[in-house]
């Protein structure tokens, strides 16, 4: 048990505990609870294997105690450290007769007892003779004295408890001040007509709001238009662009065929004229070679 309250501890002061869970750490006694608990609230030893109660501390402000499937026959009195205990359950123990209940009575915020699974319980007119032992219950295994069920319990007692103002766990550590939150009804009647707003002014404000957003959103359609019309304006401004230089490319490719054909004309043009002058020169060179010769000839006779 010492070990499993160190560990639940988890570094904290006892006296910062509220709330304590024990349940399934196996022990006969108590070990390890000590009067340092001073703010414990709740403590749940179930299925623990207590056997007695002995060495039990006193606990000012424990409201709730789970003692259930252990084996608790007597010894109940070392529980009167706990004055506020308003929840007790000791279902599946070893209590026999309602002598060992008795110090219960000492109990006089006590609410709610549970005691099934006891032999106790198989005693003749068991729950009258309990709710006379003890009249601050409500509710004895779960049902009250006309055998009707309690749906919350729990919350019934907490509720009752701060009603009464028993419940002061949480009294010492809030402290806070409600001052500004107070509405002073005769500072409201007193308030000008004009200082609050009135119905018209709010809708005049909501209409105002509307529309400035619709006109936003108009804006922005026509400029979502202007930019569509732009962006197909250079669309086109590009397509006319590339359909001229592509016809230049190819006027230029027709003048090139155009003035590369010429040439050649003009090569055979040349080379026909030279070719017939070549004749002429040859045919005049031949009749002058005639001539000298005939002339030769009658120098000769």
């Amino acid at each position: 048990m010492e070990k499993r309250i160190a560990l639940e501890l988890r570094g904290r002061n006892p006296s910062q505990i509220k709330e304590l869970n024990l349940d399934n750490c196996r022990s006969t006694n108590i070990v390890g609870l000590s009067d340092e608990y001073t703010n414990l609230e709740i403590l749940s030893l179930n299925n623990v294997g207590l056997t007695t109660l002995k060495g039990f501390p006193t606990l000012p402000k424990l409201r709730k105690l789970e003692l259930s499937d252990n084996r608790i026959s007597n010894g109940l009195n070392f529980l009167n450290g706990c004055k506020k205990l308003t929840h007790l359950n000791l279902s599946g123990n070893k209590i026999r007769d309602l002598d060992t209940l008795k110090p219960l009575q000492e109990f006089e915020n006590l609410r709610n007892l549970d005691l099934f699974y006891n032999d106790v319980t198989n005693i003749e007119d068991y729950k009258i003779k309990v709710f006379a032992l003890h009249p601050s219950l409500k509710y004895l295994d779960g049902f009250d004295k006309d055998d009707r069920e309690g749906e919350d319990s729990d919350a019934e007692e907490e509720d009752g408890e701060e009603m009464n103002g028993n419940n002061d766990s949480d009294d010492e550590d809030l402290d806070i001040d409600l001052g500004p939150l107070v509405i002073d009804d005769e500072s409201l009647s007193e308030r000008l007509p004009e200082e609050s707003p009135s119905l018209l002014v709010s809708l005049y404000t909501v209409y105002g709001l509307l529309f400035h957003m619709g006109y936003l959103l108009r804006n922005v359609d026509d400029e979502d238009v202007s930019l569509s019309a732009v962006y197909n304006a250079n669309l086109e401004e590009e397509s006319s662009a590339s359909s001229l230089y592509v016809g230049s490319d190819v006027e230029e490719e027709e003048d090139d065929d155009d003035d590369e054909d010429g040439d050649n004309d003009a090569d055979a043009d040349g080379d026909h004229n030279s070719k017939a002058q070549d004749g002429e020169d040859n045919t005049h060179e031949e009749s002058t070679r005639g001539k000298k010769r005939k002339h030769e000839d009658e120098d000769d006779n």
